[in-house]
């Protein structure tokens, strides 16, 4: 699958060598020229400098050929304007938007465009919908009926403890890590942004866990 990405920060670099390490062929986006120092040189796809709407930049990526796009700048209204060029203008099928106002998040999604949030949740959820399907399972006992996977939550998880997440998902938190740290947690251990989550779970469990942790959290629980 040929993917661009429109935006080369923390999100659109993780974003980049995830699914290149997928197999698949990358285009990134930015009109930073140093922000391409975070694919590292490793990064085998291509780098296009530019303002990520402009068509003509756009057509240097290879939008015209891409399956998917991804807009993640910093901005929500660059983001929407790409994702609309590259959905009316090129025909792209699978679109995502990055968009930090939740109230016009739910406008475009109305419009059919999917958008996402916080940086590990975001990276997860643009993988799965640019059709690559949930994390991968990280263990997985002799029986089968418990798994040890990477869960994404909602960024209104972030300041809850350990222990609400446990009660209300039905996973049992195994470890965190936090800035490249393992963290085995307490009970009143608090979530943090950009905290990587990995849990035990029951396998019948799961989905409905993930859904939980992946949903709004209501603020009187």
């Amino acid at each position: 699958m040929r993917v661009v990405i429109m935006g080369c920060g923390r999100v659109g670099s993780s974003l980049a060598l995830a699914l290149e390490d997928k197999g698949h062929s990358i285009a990134v986006v930015d009109r930073d020229e140093s922000a391409f120092r975070r694919l590292g040189p490793g990064f085998r796809g291509t780098t296009v400098r530019g303002v990520g709407f402009d068509q003509d930049i756009l057509r240097s990526a290879g939008i015209a050929e891409a399956d998917a796009f991804a807009a993640v700048s910093s901005g929500d209204n660059s983001n929407i304007i790409a994702a609309r060029v590259a959905r009316e203008t090129f025909g792209v099928e699978k679109v995502v938007a990055r968009i930090y106002d939740a109230k016009r998040a739910a406008v475009y999604e109305r419009l059919g465009i999917p958008t996402v949030a916080t940086v590990p949740w975001t990276t997860q959820r643009f993988v799965a919908a640019l059709g690559e399907g949930s994390p991968a399972t990280a263990w997985r006992d002799p029986s089968g009926s418990v798994v040890v996977t990477l869960m994404a939550f909602h960024e209104s998880w972030v300041g809850q403890t350990v222990k609400a997440f446990q009660e209300e998902t039905g996973a049992r938190v195994a470890f965190i890590n936090r800035l490249g740290n393992a963290l085995l947690p307490e009970p009143r251990t608090v979530l943090q942004q950009d905290d990587n989550v990995f849990v035990a779970v029951l396998r019948d469990n799961r989905e409905n866990a993930e859904s939980i942790a992946g949903a709004q959290r209501d603020a009187g629980a």
